[in-house]
């Protein structure tokens, strides 16, 4: 069946605006949709209501949320469908989410606990395509790469202004990035930088690194001069990096958000997903916001301009390491038609399941 396309409106509501019928009916019109997609009428509500309810009285109770921009009628039929508003209302405030089973909570443990070992990446990768499988959505995991401890760092002339930075990790991984050096540097600098970085900072990650070198910035003046400073902190923002360079996203089941769809106006908005995801910066932003968030995070259609064409929703949470630092976000991307009873306490089951694999 294909899915209606959502009505969107930019109110937000508190459920506390609503009287009992109003939040009933309204409920009634977004489980009704989450369903079947399609919109529903008043006679149809009549059959479902827990409560005594007329088709004229309900349709003067929808005349009111459609008053108030919660409900729309998306052609000249009698039925309604929830507006992004009336769906944020109802995530909310009248939504019920309830826990998952014994039998789901071990199928989340089984697919991710002890399979990766030590590989941070290989966590990454099978939590991603364990909640894109058992949600039926696209899995969505943002992380801080995993950079281990600092075993010797050197600074090696290339073209003049250039130099290629190499840096040699504990277990023997090497990489190397070329760095823009400061004009007017001598080669004796980069040698001078090379001896004061491997005395400050083997042993440590990068951004251990980069805390114990501001730390320690007062001292390391009266050591070095300017320039060999400059060297220090180019070496370090390069190994820092931009945000796509410090993150690293993975995205698993994006054919998933193409089931059910065969009407061309929503393929053409699953293909602009689709751009948006491979461009990775919004999609990071959007996460980088749920970083934040001290549980789970829900985005609805165009509350976000990655999904205000698409009109997808994402439910995302952080998992910490052992300090309760941030290091991660894991979420799905699906249709505003989720089931968000059921996946926003898995995306939340495996976020904390994530933590305490880290911990």
């Amino acid at each position: 069946m294909t899915e209606a396309k959502l009505a969107t409106n930019e109110r937000l509501f508190s459920a506390d605006i609503l009287n009992e019928r109003s939040r009933e009916v309204l409920r009634q019109i977004v489980d009704s949709y989450l369903q079947t997609g399609e919109p529903v009428g008043s006679r149809n509500l009549a059959r479902v209501l827990p409560m005594n309810l007329s088709p004229a009285s309900i349709r003067n109770v929808m005349s009111d949320l459609e008053h108030l921009g919660l409900i729309a009628s998306p052609h000249t039929s009698a039925g309604r469908l929830p507006t992004q508003s009336g769906l944020r209302l109802f995530v909310d405030g009248l939504l019920e989410v309830g826990d998952l089973s014994d039998e789901e909570r071990n199928s989340i443990k089984s697919q991710i606990s002890g399979h990766h070992g030590n590989n941070f990446d290989a966590l990454l990768s099978e939590a991603g395509e364990m909640i894109s499988g058992l949600s039926h959505c696209a899995g969505v995991v943002l992380a801080d790469k995993q950079v281990e401890r600092l075993k010797h760092v050197e600074f090696v002339p290339l073209a003049p202004g250039k130099a290629l930075v190499i840096l040699v990790g504990e277990s023997g991984e090497v990489e190397n990035r070329v760095l823009e050096l400061p004009p007017g540097l001598p080669t004796s600098a980069l040698t001078e930088a090379g001896n004061y970085l491997n005395a400050h900072i083997q042993g440590l990650t990068i951004s251990e690194a980069i805390e114990r070198i501001e730390a320690d910035e007062k001292r390391a003046r009266d050591e070095l001069d300017e320039l060999t400073q400059r060297v220090i902190k180019a070496g370090f923002a390069e190994w820092s990096g931009t945000l796509d360079d410090r993150k690293s996203l993975i995205v698993r089941g994006r054919s998933n958000l193409l089931k059910e769809v065969t009407a061309q106006e929503d393929l053409e908005r699953i293909g602009l997903l689709f751009d948006d995801l491979e461009s990775k910066r919004d999609l990071m932003q959007i996460l980088g916001n749920a970083e934040r968030a001290d549980g789970v995070k829900i985005f609805i259609g165009s509350e976000n301009k990655l999904f205000s064409l698409s009109g997808s929703s994402l439910i995302a949470a952080p998992f910490h390491d052992e300090e309760r630092k941030v290091v991660g976000v894991i979420g799905i991307i699906g249709p505003t038609r989720l089931n968000y009873a059921r996946i926003i306490p898995m995306v939340d089951y495996t976020a904390k399941l994530m933590t305490k694999l880290l911990t």
